[in-house]
């Protein structure tokens, strides 16, 4: 989305190269916007992942930065766990690919640990632009931290935004992926604090009918007669 007040372009126009360009906000349940990016695994295509597995898109403001490195650092290390979920990771900053190759390269030799997904690099802004990664009240060149949780029919089912200073939870990142593909899977939902293996929340009823049948059931995992746990 266009801020520049002087600008002529539609306020929506995707082609505006108005320094004070930004896309307008992305909407969870509509598909995920498209990119082809270049990154250090070479060029990706959003869609290519379509029918084959879920994308965790996440962004950092930059390169050789103390938060971020410890980001990428757990974000590598929970790799398997990912794997295991049938998820993608890509990250993405507003950096060049030789600086992210460098960067990475930086990590393995410092930290002792490998970056096994791909990272892209953004330096026009576009991909950022599509996913409002750039808050302008925070930075006007540099990506907040952003995660999009993208399923494999390539709908947008979450988002988390934090500042550039609060570096994220990665067990926090695995837990949403195990809520979205719990709820896919038995069309539950899931409470506060929920981890795999506690119960889940069945849905409430949307008749009469089916709060009167709801209300016949005795058993402690009944709350009231909206709120009824169970085990999978």
């Amino acid at each position: 989305m266009c801020e520049d007040q002087t600008c002529t372009c539609d306020p929506f126009d995707d082609e505006c190269d108005c320094i004070e360009y930004f896309h307008e906000m992305p909407r969870l349940g509509e598909p995920a916007p498209e990119f082809i990016a270049e990154t250090t695994q070479g060029q990706i295509k959003l869609s290519d992942y379509k029918d084959k597995k879920w994308v965790v898109l996440f962004s950092h403001p930059a390169d050789f930065t103390p938060v971020c490195t410890t980001e990428f650092a757990a974000f590598a290390k929970a790799y398997p766990e990912f794997e295991k979920r049938n998820v993608a990771l890509i990250g993405l900053s507003v950096d060049s690919s030789s600086s992210h190759l460098a960067w990475i390269k930086d990590i393995k030799e410092k930290l002792g640990v490998a970056i096994p997904f791909p990272v892209i690099a953004d330096l026009d802004t576009r991909v950022a632009s599509l996913y409002g990664m750039i808050q302008p009240a925070m930075s006007t060149t540099a990506a907040c931290r952003a995660v999009f949780f993208i399923d494999p029919k390539g709908i947008l089912r979450a988002m988390i935004y934090y500042p550039l200073t609060t570096g994220r939870y990665i067990p926090e990142v695995l837990r949403v992926i195990d809520s979205l593909q719990v709820n896919d899977k038995f069309h539950v939902a899931t409470p506060a604090n929920w981890q795999p293996g506690d119960k889940v929340i069945v849905p409430a009823p949307r008749t009469q009918a089916e709060m009167e049948e709801r209300e016949k059931i005795s058993s402690p995992d009944k709350k009231t007669w909206y709120l009824l746990m169970k085990d999978l």
